[in-house]
């Protein structure tokens, strides 16, 4: 009687403590984001680094990291954006240039794609013959929210977006409430 009250008691905690760590489907953190000091603004100037191989995004402030979110992109698969209609997310260091709420996404925080160094990959792709000469670069790239009731498709790891990128709607009512214009972006495969 002891001993199965004994192993009962094990199979309790473990399973408190046990959680898969990967999701089975996409071999990714299962929710395993860090968001430490939702309470505490960042230290001083803070910086984006986007990683569209691990799908987070990462903040940091003068102290170092600070927090990471999961995040979605553009369509598959993860390379450069090439051209305005390829629903790809342009890959460099950007600098935030424009917040707003949305109607659609939550928060909007637009992004300067695209750059001079944007333009001189597009135009050496087009003499490369890479893209068609008639292609335009696109633009309006940003980092916003999901649609109402539609956070599943970031833990889902579903790209959905026309070349943004996507975070919940939480997060990115967070993130907005800190990250001012001028932050630095860099966007990385």
């Amino acid at each position: 009687m002891k001993s199965t009250f004994l192993l009962f008691i094990c199979m309790l905690v473990s399973g408190l403590f046990y959680s898969p760590l990967y999701s089975t489907s996409t071999n990714k953190p299962a929710n395993l984001f860090f968001k430490t000091h939702a309470a505490v603004k960042p230290f001083g100037k803070v910086n984006i680094i986007i990683d569209k191989s691990d799908y987070e995004l990462s903040v940091y402030d003068e102290k170092g990291w600070y927090a990471t979110y999961p995040v979605v992109f553009g369509a598959n698969p993860l390379e450069d954006k090439k051209m305005e209609g390829d629903r790809r997310t342009p890959e460099g260091s950007f600098i935030i240039q424009g917040k707003k709420p949305h109607d659609k996404w939550s928060r909007f925080m637009h992004i300067n794609y695209p750059t001079k160094e944007s333009y001189d990959r597009f135009n050496n792709r087009k003499q490369r013959g890479e893209i068609p000469k008639t292609a335009k670069i696109g633009g309006a790239i940003g980092i916003h929210g999901t649609w109402p009731r539609e956070d599943y498709q970031i833990d889902r790891y579903k790209n959905w977006t026309l070349g943004c990128i996507s975070m919940k709607n939480k997060d990115v009512e967070e993130l907005y409430r800190f990250i001012p214009v001028g932050t630095q972006v860099t966007i990385r495969k």
